[in-house]
C-alpha cells in the first residue's frame, strides 16, 4: 500500500451507503476487504498528509493514523444502547492539539456519512476538570472576551456553532455574566456541513480541508489555552 494521499476513492460513499442498509456482522466481514481499501487505506493516508499540512499553524498537532488513535472505530458501543446496529456506517477522523488525550484536547474533525460532509474544530465534550477550565477562560476580564471574539469571527466566516448546553448558567455564576451564553456550554465547536466536495476523491482534500481549518484557527488558539 503506498503512504501517498490520492483521495478517497469514489466506492468509499458507496460502501458507507451500502454499510447503512445491511448493518450487521455477516456483511461487513463478507466485505471487510472493501472497507479496508475504500475506507482505512486512504483515511491512514489522510491522516498524515493532514497532519503535515497543519503542522507550520499547528506546532502540536497529533496526527496518528491509527484506528482508535486519529481514526474512529467503525465498531459501535451498543452496551447501553437501544440501537443495536453493530457499525457505524460513517468515516470519523481527528487530529488533536497537545499532549493530552485527543477527546479532552480541541482538535480538527472530518465526518463521512453520505450525503453529507462535516468539517469542523473544538471539544465535542468537556471533560470535569477542563469544564472548570473553560468556565474560568469565559469568566477572564481578557481570555473571556478573547474567546467571544474568536467565537464571532468564525460565525461570520459562514461556521456554526455547536456543543451541549446547560438550560442555566451553571450554579455560582452570575446569571446575567455578558458571556452567559458560552458559560452554558458543555462542550464548544464550529463546523460546517455539506454534500460531499468533490475534492474527496483527490488529493486536494488536504487542501481543501486545511483552508477550512485554518479559517477555525482563532477559535481553537482559544481552546488550545485549557
Amino acid at each position: 500500500m503506498s503512504s501517498e494521499f490520492n483521495g478517497f476513492p469514489k466506492a468509499a460513499p458507496k460502501f458507507l451507503r451500502a454499510l447503512k442498509r445491511n448493518n450487521d456482522k455477516a456483511w461487513f466481514a463478507e466485505h471487510r476487504d472493501e472497507y479496508d481499501r475504500a475506507i482505512l487505506e486512504p483515511a491512514r493516508a489522510f491522516v498524515t498528509a493532514m497532519g503535515d499540512a497543519l503542522r507550520g499553524k499547528v506546532p502540536g498537532i497529533n496526527a496518528d493514523p491509527r484506528t482508535d488513535r486519529s481514526i474512529f472505530r467503525i465498531h459501535r458501543d451498543v452496551r447501553f444502547s437501544k440501537d443495536k446496529s453493530p457499525y457505524k456506517p460513517n468515516l470519523g477522523v481527528i487530529l488533536w492539539d497537545g499532549p493530552g488525550a485527543k477527546m479532552e484536547s480541541s482538535g480538527f474533525y472530518l465526518h463521512l456519512e453520505p450525503p453529507e460532509f462535516y468539517l469542523g474544530c473544538g471539544y465535542y465534550m468537556f471533560s470535569k476538570e477542563s469544564l472548570a477550565a473553560y468556565r474560568e477562560l469565559v469568566t477572564h476580564p481578557k481570555a473571556g472576551p478573547a474567546l467571544l471574539r474568536a467565537v464571532k469571527l468564525v460565525e461570520k466566516r459562514g461556521y456554526s456553532i455547536g456543543g451541549e448546553k446547560t438550560k442555566r448558567v451553571p450554579r455560582g455564576f452570575d446569571p446575567d455574566h455578558p458571556r452567559a451564553e458560552l458559560l452554558k456550554h458543555k462542550g464548544l465547536y464550529a463546523g460546517i456541513e455539506m454534500k460531499p466536495p468533490a475534492e474527496l476523491h483527490g488529493p486536494e482534500l488536504v487542501g481543501f480541508c486545511r483552508d477550512h481549518f485554518q479559517a477555525l484557527l482563532p477559535l481553537h488558539r482559544q481552546l488550545r489555552m485549557l
